[in-house]
């Protein structure tokens, strides 16, 4: 487990009584990596934990790291918030960071469904489930957020979100 800053090391219930405080809790799919962090304390972001979490969501082919937009760290927080738990609940992550030549890799042999330009490569872009919620529902959540990009992609069980322009598919 990573904790991000002073408040990262206080408990969950701590947490959760500072205002103005955001933590994730992330569990990746691919790696079996866990994190649970506070990485932001009112407008400021907290430095170690955002670099905890670039390392996180690396490419998890070719271990690239790249720099995830905070903002995406804001979504994820607010998607919880309007859903509502009580308890924080773990994100399951199955894309973060894509470096170039993985995005190329996998636009090649997919058959469709992964971006020439993916904001993936930007660190803009995740793919999420939140286990005990509805895909429909983590979508809709999302959606309301109106603040990037929303993919929905039952088949494949996850939910994509990005803080690119407003759209959905």
């Amino acid at each position: 487990m990573l904790l991000g800053g002073a408040l990262g090391l206080a408990g969950r219930s701590a947490r959760a009584a500072v205002p103005g405080v955001r933590s994730l809790m992330l569990d990746h799919t691919h790696t079996h990596e866990r994190i649970d962090l506070v990485y932001a304390s009112g407008d400021h972001y907290v430095p170690q934990a955002l670099g905890s979490l670039n390392h996180f969501l690396r490419d998890h082919y070719s271990g690239e790291v790249g720099q995830i937009d905070p903002q995406l760290f804001d979504l994820l927080h607010n998607v919880r918030q309007l859903l509502g738990s009580q308890v924080p609940l773990s994100y399951q992550i199955i894309s973060g960071y894509r470096g170039p030549l993985t995005n190329a890799r996998l636009r090649n042999t997919r058959g469709g469904g992964v971006a020439k330009r993916s904001l993936h490569m930007e660190g803009k872009a995740i793919d999420i489930r939140l286990p005990g919620v509805p895909l429909a529902e983590l979508r809709d959540a999302a959606l309301s957020l109106k603040a990037g990009g929303v993919g929905y992609y039952p088949r494949d069980q996850f939910v994509h979100i990005d803080t690119g322009r407003v759209r959905s598919w």
